[in-house]
């Protein structure tokens, strides 16, 4: 079986690619397939808010990627210069940016380009969702 790690560029609140990448996630671990990370940039670390509130009759997508990561154990990662630029900060980068305060669901970390790289050397597929 192979191993994959995803790159979600895609806006969570008006773009399909998350929930493309979501149902590619579950069928890949659902066939055998190793998922090693979700890296999300661009528009995409928006969905690492935790305070992504959808109405009650539309698909959630931030609570789906946290429990599917730790229903099979990959990593959630959003680029950390992407996500500071849009408001998605966790504590540390808070205080050291003297921010009142932290905003990323405990299911993702911030991190920089370096875990998408790494995540395209260990693994054997790259697979990008924009």
């Amino acid at each position: 079986m192979a191993t994959f790690s995803l790159l979600v560029t895609a806006n969570p609140h008006s773009a399909q690619g998350q929930f493309s990448a979501i149902q590619f996630a579950k069928t890949l671990l659902n066939q055998g397939h190793e998922l090693k990370r979700v890296f999300f940039y661009a528009d995409g670390v928006l969905v690492a808010s935790r305070i992504n509130c959808p109405p009650s009759d539309e698909y959630n997508l931030t609570k789906t990627w946290a429990k599917l990561a730790i229903q099979h154990d990959f990593e959630l990662v959003a680029c950390v210069t992407v996500a500071m630029k849009r408001g998605i900060t966790n504590a540390t980068e808070a205080e050291r940016n003297a921010l009142t305060g932290d905003n990323l669901d405990p299911a993702f970390e911030i991190s920089g380009l370096g875990q998408l790289t790494e995540a395209m050397l260990e693994s054997d597929r790259l697979v990008t969702f924009g």
